[in-house]
This record gives C-alpha cells, structure tokens and sequence, in this order.
C-alpha cells in the first residue's frame, strides 16, 4: 500500500540571525561567551488543502522571518537552565555561573524558555513558535512540523514533530 505525504521546505539566505550565547555542559563546565551567524530551514507537512497546496510559501516565510527578526542581533539566554540563574538588576539581565557574571542590557536579550542555548534546542523553541503563530494567524497547525538550525557552515541541527 502506498502513503502519499506532502510537505513544502523554505530554506532562505535571509533566514539568518546573528546571535551571542554561551552553553553549560559536563554538569559544571561552562562555553565563553560567543556567537554564530544561525540559519534556519523549516518544513511543514500535511494533506493538500482545497488549492492543492500544503500551506501558502508567503504566509510561511514571513512567519518565519519575523521570528528571526526577534533573533537577530540578541543575547540568548535560557531561562531554564539552573546552572545560569538570571536575575533582574534595574534594566540589565545578570546571569551567574559559579564565580562569573555577566550584564546585559534587558532590551538587548531574548529570554528563551528552554534549559540550554543549544542549536537542538533552539531547533525545538523555534518550531513550537512557529507552530503558534501559524496557528494563531492563519488557524494553521501542519502535521509535520521540523526545523533546522545551522550555527556553522557543514554544522546543524533538527528537531521534528508529527501529529
């Protein structure tokens, strides 16, 4: 028996966020301060809707694009890691790890609900994004649903969900 699946994939040169963070990992080690040039691919999938498409190329591309936009250009920060508390201080972030703290300028930072600025599970937060906003505005929720993130040319990684 034969299973038909549709998908479309929107991968642009302008899909590209320039970001500083640092990681946790070992348990009790902790990157330098850093940054990529990030690019993002994404792919939804599902049965083709009454114009024989699977979901408009436009409307997911400007989806797309504007979450990059609330990207670029920031410090990223996880908000869930309990390795790298981040406290208020006026209108600066203070994130602390052992003996080491930095400062950041509130505005400057996009605090992201996961436990690490890994490129895995930004692939992650940003398909769960996506997934709202092209719920909220179009009443859009695809059946496949996976993004890739690259942080080095050769260097990515996906996250994928079925429904």
């Amino acid at each position: 028996m034969l299973a038909e699946r549709f998908s479309i994939r929107v991968s642009k040169d302008y899909f590209l966020f320039c970001c500083a963070h640092f990681i946790t990992y070992n348990g009790d080690d902790c990157e330098r301060l850093h940054g990529h040039n990030y690019r993002i691919a994404v792919e939804v999938g599902g049965p083709l809707d009454p114009n024989q498409y699977v979901f408009d190329f436009v409307a997911l591309k400007r989806r797309t694009q504007s979450i990059v936009d609330e990207l670029d250009h920031h410090m990223l920060l996880a908000m869930e890691n309990p390795l790298l508390p981040v406290a208020e201080q006026g209108d600066n972030l203070v994130v602390k790890f052992g003996t080491k703290m930095w400062s950041f300028p509130k505005e400057d930072c996009v605090q992201l609900a996961i436990a690490n600025t890994t490129t895995e599970l930004l692939a992650k937060w940003f398909a769960g994004r996506l997934t709202t906003e092209l719920e909220k505005q179009y009443g859009y929720t695809p059946k496949v649903m996976r993004v890739e993130v690259e942080e080095a040319t050769g260097q990515s990684a996906t996250y994928a969900i079925t429904r």
